[in-house]
């Protein structure tokens, strides 16, 4: 029987948006490979594990509510010693930003399959919730996804490593959605003529939709950073970067995101135990010997920078 405080939960989530304009390739192999390199590598249990992907034969689709939800439960189950984790591979985005705290006056979001955003204030206040002992890593490969845990401490991004070379490969698709492609298929099913998208989302998905457009923004100034809290993101680019998705011949079951990828070959490849800030730099290292441009980055407190990836402290 698993002792108390010693539990590893996991939820992974992979979105293709299949037949959309939008469609991606390797967003639900990414988690799927992840889901075994738990398994096998970090000693997590299989019925601990909770997949959630777009596929056309899911019974449960990845959307903005069913995602918090299952993020939600899981947090709730937290005791001291345990270790979360989240895996978001899909499409990311930037959405303006009234906050004063915002770098460039914009905020980062995921996109779900049914484009309710989930922001950088929603992971916030999950992190926020996560019991004393316990600790929450996200690892999200998507586009924008640096600064995804509002307010978290950079520990490996844009003002701590200069850019490394230009991209030399060929890209198969970004995983991003502008801004205005996204105010564009909602306001064609709200048909409410504005640019605020957080009326369309609320039109929506009501109480479902993000604390980001529920609260005003004095309100989510206020939401408390935690000194050393128990978030941790490994995001896989800078804020103001695109992540790659890679069918390189054109074959579904080999698709991949280039981050996900690079993750995977990491832990493979090391038998020890790494460090989240090992992890990242090495990871780094695979994406710019294979030629991409992005530059993965580490969010987290100074002792959680140095502590095992995705194992109890």
């Amino acid at each position: 029987m698993e002792k108390v405080g010693s539990k590893k939960l996991a939820v992974l989530v992979g979105c293709n948006y299949a037949n959309t304009p939008n469609e991606l390739h390797g967003c639900i192999n990414d988690v799927l490979a992840m889901r075994q390199v738990l398994i096998d590598r970090l000693g997590f249990e299989p019925c601990n594990i909770q997949l959630l992907t777009d596929a056309t034969d899911s019974l449960v689709m990845p959307t903005g509510a069913k995602i918090k939800e299952v993020l939600n439960h899981m947090v709730d189950q937290a005791q001291p010693g345990d270790v979360l984790y989240f895996h978001y591979s899909g499409h990311g985005t930037r959405i303006p930003s009234n906050r004063r705290t915002r770098p460039f006056h914009l905020d980062e979001a995921i996109v779900p399959c049914d484009f309710n955003l989930i922001t950088d204030v929603d992971f916030r206040n999950l992190v926020n919730r996560v019991p004393k002992g316990a600790t929450f890593t996200i690892l999200s490969d998507s586009c924008h996804s640096g600064g995804l845990i509002d307010k978290e401490k950079e520990q490996i991004g844009p003002s701590s490593l200069p850019p490394s070379s230009t991209s030399t490969i060929n890209i198969t698709k970004s995983k991003t959605i502008p801004f205005e492609s996204i105010l564009h298929h909602l306001s064609s099913i709200t048909n409410i003529n504005t640019s605020d998208i957080g009326t369309h989302l609320l039109e929506l998905f009501g109480a479902a939709a993000s604390d980001r457009f529920s609260l005003p923004s004095h309100e989510q100034d206020l939401i408390p950073s935690l000194h050393e809290d128990n978030g941790i993101l490994l995001s896989g680019c800078q804020a103001n970067e695109t992540s790659a998705d890679m069918n390189p011949h054109g074959d579904e079951g080999k698709a991949y995101g280039a981050f996900s990828n690079a993750v995977q070959i990491v832990l493979k490849e090391n038998a020890n135990d790494l460090s989240n800030k090992e992890v990242v730099l090495m990871a780094r290292n695979v994406l710019q010997k294979q030629g991409f441009e992005q530059h993965p980055c580490l969010y987290s407190s100074d002792d959680h920078a140095n502590s095992p990836f995705l194992k109890q402290i």
